[in-house]
């Protein structure tokens, strides 16, 4: 009798199934398939959390595929380990599991883990040894063909492996290895990217503090070429004050002084001559007026360019600084509460002040001067002292003569002094200073009367 066909249907389940359903055992067989599929697509599904895991480095990826590996084997140990000499900057080298504990200490290992741990660094699988053994199962894990390690496992109890199984212990060993690899790559190019990242900062905080830098010091280089210029003018401006006060005033005064004893004799001789005499008083005016102005000139040379206004302490502390450049060293004191006077009086004061020093630094070749300003209650007094060669007593007489005379000769700046002193109301008076040389005192009235002009 002919067999009965077998239909469509049991050939295509057969063929899903890897079964025949003509057999007694089809049911059995088909469960123990079935479990084996399940238990294959939970390995499929560990190997994918296992592989979403590589940013968090290498350590939990290797962990993830243990645990995995071990879970599908239901395995009482488990070890995957890289070989000597490959994947250098994998770590760890190895990790073992073993009732549920991750050990990567080798001391701790059992001698027969640790025999299965020097064949894996061995590289076996290039000799061709055998994938299992009577109760333990082997994996090679390769990466471009090239053997770096591999899995090691004892199954549980009951559990049979079958090439399927060993299948998934290689896609896992082989994942795990380009996992390490890429895992090691990922974080050297992260490291390697917040280095850069790093030194990029620093090199724009560099460009920032190099650009302020040259920034300032273009600003410096251009204060200092102003100071330069500035010092220069200045030189010259005293240079030419020098020049006016040691030779063109002589020469005018001395003209003066000529054009005086020419008027005098004149006049003794009376008749035509006194007329003639009479003419020449014009010339004296005339001299004298030169001589105011180019006294006034000598002042305005003696300052710099750059002399700022204010209040009369203040000015008086930077007309100290005009002669910084020379030997004299000046130190300004102000006691007292400073009242604010007429700018017509701060300047006389100032203008006596200055010509007072310079001719301690001049004529008596002074090295300190003392410049104190003090307000009372109803006066202002400004004297000036140095340590000079000058002598107080010729300077009253050469005052003296040159009020009287008007022939004021190189003293005509102290009659100028004078007179300034009398325009606000005060008085100018000269002693020997406490520091061994001339001492200049201005008493100044409160309220100061009423400016009217000077003598420039």
């Amino acid at each position: 009798m002919s067999l009965p066909e077998r239909s469509p249907q049991a050939a295509d389940l057969g063929v899903l199934t890897g079964l025949r359903s003509g057999k007694r055992s089809f049911y059995p067989a088909y469960v123990r398939s079935a479990e084996r599929l399940e238990r294959t697509v939970e390995a499929l599904d560990g190997i994918s959390r296992a592989l979403v895991r590589t940013a968090e480095g290498p350590r939990a990826l290797v962990e993830a595929v243990v645990r995995t590996a071990a879970e599908h084997l239901q395995a009482r140990w488990l070890l995957l380990a890289v070989a000597d000499g490959a994947l250098r900057a994998a770590r760890p080298r190895f990790l073992l599991y073993a009732d549920d504990v991750l050990i990567d200490n080798e001391t701790r290992m059992p001698a027969e883990v640790r025999e299965h741990l020097v064949v894996l660094r061995s590289r076996p699988w290039e000799a061709g040894t055998p994938d299992r053994g009577r109760d333990w199962v082997r994996a090679p894990m390769t990466l471009d063909d090239e053997p770096v390690g591999g899995i090691a496992a004892v199954p549980g109890p009951g559990v049979e492996v079958a090439d399927t199984d060993l299948a998934i212990l290689r896609v896992l060993a082989n994942q795990a290895a380009v996992a390490l690899h890429h895992t090691f790559l990922f974080h050297a190019a992260t490291t390697l990217r917040g280095r850069a990242e790093e030194l990029s900062e620093a090199a724009e905080r560099q460009a920032r503090d190099l650009a302020a830098r040259s920034a300032e010091l273009a600003e410096t280089q251009a204060r200092l070429l102003d100071v330069l210029q500035r010092q220069a003018l200045d030189d010259e401006r005293r240079r030419i004050a020098r020049e006016l006060h040691d030779s063109v005033s002589q020469y005018v005064l001395s003209a003066g002084m000529t054009v005086e004893v020419c008027r005098a004799e004149l006049e003794a001789l009376g008749g035509p001559a006194a007329d003639i005499a009479e003419r020449l008083v014009g010339a004296k005016d005339l001299n004298r007026q030169a001589v105011e102005r180019l006294r006034a000139a000598i002042y305005a040379l003696q300052h710099t360019s750059q002399e700022p206004t204010g209040p009369l302490p203040v000015m008086l502390e930077h007309l100290s600084t005009v002669h910084l450049t020379t030997d004299l060293d000046v130190r300004v004191q102000v006691t007292g509460s400073p009242v604010p006077l007429p700018p017509e009086a701060e300047q006389s004061i100032l203008r006596m002040t200055g010509e007072a020093l310079f001719n301690s630094a001049t004529h008596g070749k002074a090295g300190r001067a003392q410049v104190r300003l003090r307000y009372l209650s109803e006066a202002v007094v400004l004297t000036v002292s140095d340590d000079g060669c000058g002598d107080p007593a010729q300077l009253r007489r050469a005052l003296r003569l040159s009020r009287a005379t008007d022939l004021a000769g190189r003293h005509r700046g102290l009659a100028n002094m004078v007179a300034r002193a009398e325009q606000l109301g005060g008085r100018l008076s000269i002693r020997r200073s406490g520091m061994g040389g001339v001492l200049l005192r201005v008493d100044i009235p409160l309220p100061v009367k009423q400016f009217s002009g000077g003598s420039g």
